[in-house]
């Protein structure tokens, strides 16, 4: 079995607490081979090459960095990503991990490139984007997933059989939490998180509106976000809060709130959590994940983490390093998990395909997709497009105050201002 080379575009947190240590790890296991990561500037791949964490968890293992170290670190590359994708072995794969408005560009250059492609979530901020992405991807024969690590949490999969299995009935009132840390505020986050490029809601509000619709199965059909500004340290106007409202086709309605303003003296790492409410004949369901709270607490000597806090609510099921057979640490948890899934797939797709003349090879290549795209469990262009309808509605909602805005499907689906 060939290994494939991996190449991270974007150096920040999400690369750091989850990409990197995962893209390691299966490097160790032999899925992976080169690792290239590319960034605007320096400074964050410097971080990742000294990251204390990372270093003891994986002796030994290294990336080669974009811009080269030597660079000063305030000149800024930021087209550097083109030429480092232009210049890799057809069809590996490239992890976009940029911020929300740039995945478009990223993903379009790496499908020219003739690369595979995960993708952090959401996809993208537009439909027809993702369907211009689901067709350029598959005309080439290349794989497509997107990050919603949501679905691979055990939680939801025993909820998504049993829902499937029709023991809660369906699904007819329901909220959802995600309040991110307060600390969030003084990162990265406030120089491209602003009113005019992204929301809370969007950014993690759409893991619960997929997630609902990876158990149910239900299509959002309305949606209205309204939104709480304020100011990042360094000036800059974000929506720091934000309340939306999803319809489903059958009628039913989700609650989803989510801001960046989890206390940095809580002791969790952030809120979330997901309540939904069904009916059956005579009587109701219910499932309810409280998912900052999973029967863990530890209490430090000293404060420890970003916030340094000294007691803690410990999430073991997302992403942990955890002592193994081998030498260091290696990750564990659903969002090991979902990473996993997608480069082992596109891994699983390259080895399969090897040796094949390109007609075959092309066939077996779609043959695959599509049976990932059926399957439901890795999000795709295909099967979770439906979160790039909420997100365009959320956008043109919370501009216009929390107005409602419709989700029409058909030949071409699209979102619609609802007036008056």
């Amino acid at each position: 079995m060939k290994t494939i080379d991996v190449t991270i575009v974007g150096g920040g947190m999400i690369t750091h607490d989850l990409i990197l240590p995962s893209i390691y790890q299966l490097q160790r296991t032999g899925v992976v081979g080169k690792i290239s990561i590319c960034a605007l500037n320096t400074p964050p791949l410097k971080t990742l090459k000294e990251s204390p964490e990372i270093c003891q968890a994986f002796p030994g293992q290294s990336f080669t960095p974009y811009p080269a170290l030597t660079e000063t670190p305030d000149r800024n590359f930021p087209d550097l990503f083109k030429q480092v994708l232009a210049k890799m072995p057809p069809r590996q794969a490239v992890v976009v991990a940029m911020p929300d408005q740039f995945h478009y560009a990223v993903v379009k250059e790496a499908l020219l490139a003739n690369q595979n492609v995960l993708c952090v979530k959401p996809l993208v901020l537009k439909h027809e984007q993702a369907v211009e992405i689901e067709k350029s991807a598959f005309e080439r024969g290349l794989f497509v997933g997107v990050e919603y690590h949501k679905r691979f949490d055990r939680r939801s999969l025993i909820a998504k059989r049993q829902y499937g299995l029709g023991h809660f009935g369906e699904f007819v009132m329901g909220e959802a939490k995600m309040i991110e840390p307060y600390y969030y505020r003084f990162s990265n986050f406030q120089n491209w998180f602003t009113v005019d490029k992204t929301d809370p809601f969007v950014y993690v509000g759409c893991h619960y509106v997929d997630l609902v619709f990876f158990i149910t199965g239900l299509k959002p059909v309305e949606v209205s976000v309204a939104g709480v500004k304020g100011k990042f340290p360094n000036g800059n106007e974000g929506y720091l809060w934000a309340n939306g409202r999803v319809r489903f086709e059958n009628d039913a309605i989700l609650s989803v709130t989510d801001g960046l303003g989890y206390p940095d003296d809580g002791a969790g790492s952030n809120e979330q959590c997901l309540t939904m409410f069904c009916e059956g004949k005579g009587k109701t369901g219910m499932i309810m994940h409280d998912d900052q709270f999973r029967g863990v607490v530890h209490s430090y000597l000293e404060g420890i983490g970003c916030a340094s806090s000294h007691y803690n609510y410990i999430n073991p099921d997302f992403y942990r390093l955890v002592p193994w057979e081998g030498e260091g640490f290696k990750p564990i948890g659903y969002g090991f998990d979902s990473v996993a899934a997608t480069i082992n797939t596109i891994h699983r797709m390259e080895n399969e395909v090897a040796g094949l003349g390109d007609v075959p090879s092309l066939a077996k290549r779609r043959e695959i997709i599509q049976a990932v795209d059926r399957k439901g469990l890795i999000a795709t262009p295909a099967n979770s497009s439906i979160n790039e309808l909420v997100v365009e509605a959320a956008r043109i909602s919370i501009l216009h105050d929390g107005d409602r805005v419709r989700i029409l499907y058909g030949a071409k689906p699209h979102v619609e201002l609802c007036r008056g």
